[in-house]
């Protein structure tokens, strides 16, 4: 399992989603993405993505006002998952006019075509838009 966790967090520093691939204790959740969030902020622009954190690495982008931040192993490709969270980004572009927090569900349904036990499975953003889609449509 590559992703420990995703994480999608404001400029102010408040979770607005999170996805969980290892277990990890609810209870120790808070105050865990409390540090990896300080820890993200505080960086400056010039500094690079990725960050040690325990013993996985963390890489997190900043686009606008939202902070998209990944847990994986140590052995993981930085650059791939930079990829990743730019192709989530664009498909959420796709999706939304600007605001994703009245629809965590559909970030969410994307998250998962996207990502599945930890594994990136699908980066094409033309098959996951034909699946979001097609399940919102119905709506």
């Amino acid at each position: 399992m590559a992703i420990k966790y995703f994480l999608l967090v404001n400029i102010r520093g408040k979770t607005r989603l999170s996805q969980y691939y290892e277990s990890i204790p609810f209870e120790e959740r808070p105050a865990m993405e409390s540090e990896i969030i300080r820890k993200c902020l505080s960086r400056t622009e010039i500094q690079c993505s990725f960050v040690e954190y325990k013993d996985y690495k963390v890489i997190y982008r900043k686009y606008a006002t939202l902070f998209f931040i990944v847990g994986v192993d140590t052995t993981e490709n930085e650059l791939a998952i930079l990829e990743l969270i730019h192709n989530y980004v664009e498909i959420l572009d796709s999706c939304f006019d600007n605001v994703i927090m009245f629809n965590l569900d559909k970030a969410h349904f994307i998250l998962d075509e996207m990502v599945s036990n930890g594994d990136i499975v699908e980066i094409s953003k033309q098959h996951i838009l034909e699946f979001v889609n097609l399940l919102y449509k119905q709506e």
